[in-house]
């Protein structure tokens, strides 16, 4: 089983669970999106001491914790899991926990690690050209993109920012839009 040396920040202790029936390794748990300063305080020191890497559910929530932590932590890494493989068998929350392993193996192998101060290269006229943004099937489009590129799902909005913070090339950006109806 691979081991992962960074610490994995999950939401909770059934995350923590499939995780590990996934890979080896260490987790940290948020306890839902209103993460305490002492849990913070705790990402920080494992961030400068094994590296973090933030995995949290394809949700609302999910998204919130992922932003909390960046804004705190710098450098962190991220993990993302298409809402696709967060599905329960049965009526539920979509999350982590739902996930396969080897789906929790393929998006812990797509780690990227934000980086705010990057050169934006890709404009909103490529979106609009993409028809990623402002159009009848614009959030299916974007939806399809983010999974391509592994990004994490975000509205139209964020979309942008989003590409520039994984420093996400015009030519993956190209390439992935090429994909496009094509899964």
């Amino acid at each position: 089983m691979k081991k992962i040396k960074e610490v994995i920040v999950v939401e909770g202790k059934d995350d923590t669970v499939r995780i590990n029936k996934a890979v080896n390794a260490d987790t940290i748990e948020t306890r839902g999106s209103a993460i305490s300063e002492q849990t913070i305080d705790q990402i920080r020191r494992l961030q400068e001491e094994r590296g973090v890497i933030v995995f949290t559910d394809p949700d609302f929530s999910g998204e919130k914790i992922r932003k909390t932590i960046s804004a705190a932590v710098p450098d962190v890494k991220h993990a993302f899991l298409a809402r696709k493989d967060a599905v329960p068998s049965k009526k539920g929350s979509l999350g982590v926990e739902h996930a396969t392993p080897q789906a929790i193996r393929d998006a812990l192998d797509k780690v990227y690690t934000e980086v705010s101060d990057a050169p934006q290269t890709i404009t909103r006229t490529d979106l609009l050209d993409a028809n990623l943004i402002a159009g009848q099937h614009a959030k299916q489009r974007r939806m399809e993109l983010c999974e391509i590129l592994n990004i994490g799902y975000v509205n139209g909005k964020q979309l942008l920012k989003r590409l520039q913070l994984f420093q996400i090339s015009d030519e993956d950006f190209q390439d992935a839009v090429s994909k496009l109806g094509q899964e």
